[in-house]
């Protein structure tokens, strides 16, 4: 198979698709001849002709089943997911809003739990699939400011052990992609001087850039990797 064809005929989705980091991924895995699908709240933010757009909120349980539904009128089969939609409130705990804790949990986890769970059933039937949660150095530094944000990216580590351990008969792999700083508008919110001073402290002191992400997604997708679940990959030397 030639380097561009690596992810022919299967199908990819990829949830938060419409910039940063999902945008990135989804375009990776079309320019390498994956179909993909596309959950976010808003418009599709680019076009290809082999990208489908479902408008969804992944942080509403029943709007998750809903784009599953229209999927399925496009496609029987997902062997891939990429759990990558989340928002960010960075506040101090004692005045943190209660909505914004919330929208945190509903997003960050809940949406992937519920992705992963419909995704799931329609693997069951190819037995074969690849779950990556898009995780963040923040689960493992835990920096003030972060309670709730890093409280639901440490989840999505232990989401993806413990059902790696009940997809595995079927062939499916659950792992957990943990990114460090990488220059998004999610990024951007956040003071520069702590975000600095943070980039500082890594042991590999810099930004991500993206091949960093790709270069590991690639592996956790891959067809050899088959006997890899259940695992945490930071980024940056963050452990």
């Amino acid at each position: 198979m030639t380097e561009t064809g690596r992810y022919a005929g299967k199908l990819a989705l990829v949830t938060g698709s419409r910039r940063g980091v999902g945008r990135l991924i989804a375009e990776h895995l079309l320019q390498h001849g994956a179909r993909v699908a596309g959950f976010a709240r808003g418009e599709a933010s680019f076009e290809h002709p082999q990208y489908a757009h479902f408008q969804v909120d992944v942080g509403d349980p029943m709007a998750v089943q809903k784009g599953f539904a229209a999927l399925k009128k496009i496609t029987d089969s997902v062997q891939i997911v990429v759990n990558n939609a989340a928002v960010l409130t960075s506040q101090y705990a004692m005045i943190m809003p209660p909505a914004a804790a919330q929208a945190m949990l509903n997003t960050n986890l809940m949406g992937a739990f519920m992705v992963s769970r419909e995704a799931s059933k329609m693997m069951r039937k190819t037995k074969w699939g690849r779950i990556i949660n898009i995780s963040s150095m923040a689960a493992s530094l835990e920096p003030i400011g972060d309670s709730m944000y890093a409280a639901c990216k440490a989840g999505l580590a232990t989401l993806a052990n413990v059902m790696a351990k009940e997809l595995a008969p079927l062939n499916i792999t659950c792992n957990t992609l943990a990114v460090s700083a990488i220059k998004t508008d999610m990024l951007a919110q956040l003071p520069q001087d702590k975000i600095a001073q943070v980039i500082a402290g890594l042991p590999i002191p810099r930004f991500a850039e993206p091949d960093d992400i790709l270069n590991v997604l690639d592996f956790l997708a891959s067809e050899r990797s088959s006997y890899i679940t259940a695992q945490t990959i930071y980024l940056g030397g963050v452990n």
